[in-house]
């Protein structure tokens, strides 16, 4: 039995960096469920903008 390491990637489906679909993807849930994740936190304050640019800067695109 091998265990395959996963990585965390921006993905190709991307709407706006890629961000959403890349931890969708690690995770093996909805992309949309990200998304609503995400903009729920940039609605609620600046902590949600300001993790998803830094993990549009930090994750390596696919």
């Amino acid at each position: 039995m091998t265990l395959e390491k996963k990585k965390l990637y921006r993905s190709r489906d991307r709407m706006l960096g890629g961000v959403c679909g890349g931890v969708a993807d690690y995770f093996g849930i909805d992309k949309s469920l990200v998304r609503i994740i995400f903009a729920a936190l940039i609605l609620a304050g600046t902590v949600g903008f300001w993790l998803y640019l830094l993990m549009w800067i930090i994750i390596p695109s696919e």
